[in-house]
């Protein structure tokens, strides 16, 4: 255990699970592109490239930018981020059905191409509204907690 923990960095169970999650994305992949390895691995390798180069700096400083420098708490930040992040994991997953690129993938859905641009828009908006809606009453309650708290400490 000590060696595989000082060699890995973690135990052996976090080594299972990361080798099957690979071997799981891998056989999907393969299912997916009808055993085209080569486009997987170009796949999975630029996707690995352009996430760490062009994404995570793009976030990160976006991120940053939101946060006041002068706050020391992230609240307002939060519903930002929550939206922004489900609106971004579902057009990881649907992109090519999106972007209309859907000539394989159209077909399996049973819905008719020209929508999913339309429903992701629309989907993104409803999280956005509601994480608007909900920082604002988070914020009205606050005052009027902020505010009783006054006003029972001035009698």
């Amino acid at each position: 255990m000590r060696m595989v923990r000082r060699w890995y960095g973690e135990g052996p169970l976090h080594l299972v699970l990361m080798v099957s999650s690979f071997a799981l994305a891998g056989w999907a992949g393969l299912r997916l592109l009808d055993g085209d390895a080569f486009r997987i691995l170009v796949w999975f390798v630029g996707a690995a490239f352009v996430h760490d180069l062009v994404l995570l700096p793009l976030y990160a400083s976006a991120d940053r930018a939101l946060r006041l420098p002068r706050a020391r708490r992230s609240g307002p930040v939060n519903f930002v981020r929550v939206p922004l992040l489900l609106s971004g994991l579902l057009l990881l997953v649907w992109f090519p059905l999106v972007v209309g690129r859907s000539e394989r993938y159209g077909p399996a859905t049973g819905m008719s191409p020209d929508r999913f641009l339309g429903n992701w828009l629309l989907i993104t908006a409803v999280l956005f509204g509601v994480s608007a809606l909900w920082l604002v009453l988070r914020t009205v309650r606050g005052r009027r907690r902020a505010r009783k708290g006054r006003l029972s400490a001035s009698h």
